[in-house]
């Protein structure tokens, strides 16, 4: 399937149903191709793999990984 930026714009949710029944849409800009959009699942119906799921898993010297980046936000407010 092939879109406009306009068509992008304003009919969004055709486009990513489109999308999401396994059509590549093109996204045009000027009249020449821009992006495209592809499902996010694969064709088994389960989502990829994500590499940042499980990224602090290999680290020993952080036990507590959420009171980790509780401390490194802590700089942000006060």
């Amino acid at each position: 399937m092939q879109a406009t930026s306009k068509d992008l714009r304003f009919h969004t949710k055709k486009i990513l149903d489109a999308a999401q029944r396994g059509e590549e849409v093109v996204i045009t800009y000027h009249g020449k191709p821009y992006v495209k959009i592809i499902p996010a699942q694969t064709s088994s119906g389960k989502a990829e793999k994500d590499d940042f799921r499980g990224m602090w898993e290999d680290r020993d010297d952080l036990e507590n990984v959420n009171e980790y980046v509780r401390n490194l936000r802590k700089g942000r407010f006060f």
